[in-house]
């Protein structure tokens, strides 16, 4: 599964630093010096070697107890765990009688408009009521890439809205997910954000990688030691003088990327409470304006990003599908009030 959050890192919805050894392996006295991705590839069935690279990166191998990279080279006697931040087998997906918003469907995928605060899948604290579980119970054909998210190709937050594709089967699983990791999928948010821009498009470049000082966040770094190179264009859709509705389109796929790099230049997602965004910034703190605020926030007490179009090539077919949503009821409601309060 390709997207913003890779498959080994740690889940949004995680609430202790808990990690869970999920393989064991006690290296051979005669084995050779190999790179330990090679080396678990041909140990563990069915994980393919990107698989281990990405839990490398994210911590997850260890080596007498400490993490390795990909690139380190297995010696006799070694202590190799393989970790998760779940434990083994910690929950059977069940599945749910929950309505999905179907936007396409045909016999290789479908288009699914996920509400706000539909978690994509089980993962802990969540392990029902998903968009995996909705999907099990509507849909007897989904691809097993992803034995534990059958049929995802990608995913977006909790409380992001918006498209995703599905696949129906493992070849239109790779088909779609190489798209997405070779990023010409086209994609487009929309994100209401606090500030005015100086200029109305603009490209925001940092390395995001997991906060140093908070495990449950990302974070951008100016210096290439920490995190992967991410790239975030934006134009302003509508100014608000206090807030701006912005239009984002991702050049990389990094977990949380808009919702960090917005925070790094000072535009946080409006009422993004891990990312700064349920404060008031920049702006007024009269009492009228922060009762105005606080308004909004009972509107849509979530943060505002929505996964407005999303285009891609037709596993069988070819041919490019493009698909546009409209944005959730309560963005329309937030929106026009914003318009009421300003056209004052």
């Amino acid at each position: 599964m390709i997207d913003e959050e890779l498959d080994l890192e740690i889940s949004e919805n995680e609430e202790n630093n808990e990690l869970y050894e999920h393989h064991r392996i006690v290296v051979d006295k005669g084995q050779t010096l190999l790179r330990i991705d090679k080396f678990l590839a041909n140990r563990l069935n069915q994980v393919s070697r990107n698989r281990i690279q990405q839990a490398a990166e994210a911590n997850c191998i260890l080596v007498n107890e400490k993490p390795v990279k990909s690139n380190y080279k297995v010696k006799p006697n070694d202590v190799i765990s393989v970790v998760l931040p779940y434990p083994p087998n910690e929950y059977e997906l069940i599945a749910e009688n929950i309505p999905i918003d179907i936007v396409y469907e045909d016999e290789e995928l479908l288009v699914v408009n996920k509400p706000a605060g539909m978690v994509v899948h089980p993962a802990k604290g969540n392990y029902y009521g998903t968009l995996v579980n909705a999907l099990l119970y509507h849909f007897k054909e989904l691809s097993l890439s992803e034995t534990i998210r059958p049929g995802l190709v990608h995913r977006i937050d909790k409380d992001t809205s918006g498209l995703l594709v599905i696949a129906k089967n493992d070849y239109a699983h790779a088909f779609l997910a190489k798209q997405f990791f070779e990023k010409t999928t086209e994609r487009t948010y929309q994100a209401l954000v606090w500030g005015s821009f100086d200029k109305n498009q603009g490209t925001i470049i940092g390395n995001i990688g997991r906060s140093l000082k908070d495990r449950k966040k990302m974070a951008v770094f100016v210096d290439e030691k920490h995190g992967k190179h991410a790239v975030t264009h934006y134009k302003v859709l509508k100014d608000y003088s206090f807030m701006s509705l912005i239009e984002c389109k991702l050049e990389t796929g990094r977990t949380h990327q808009i919702r960090a790099h917005l925070e790094f230049i000072k535009h946080p997602l409006f009422n993004d409470s891990k990312y700064g965004g349920d404060k008031i910034i920049n702006f007024s703190n009269s009492p009228k304006f922060k009762q105005f605020i606080e308004n909004c926030y009972q509107i849509m007490p979530h943060f505002t990003l929505h996964a407005k179009s999303l285009g891609f090539l037709h596993p069988k077919t070819k041919k490019m599908l493009f698909f546009e949503s409209d944005l959730p009821h309560d963005f329309k409601i937030l929106l026009e009030k914003i318009d009421k309060y300003t056209s004052k």
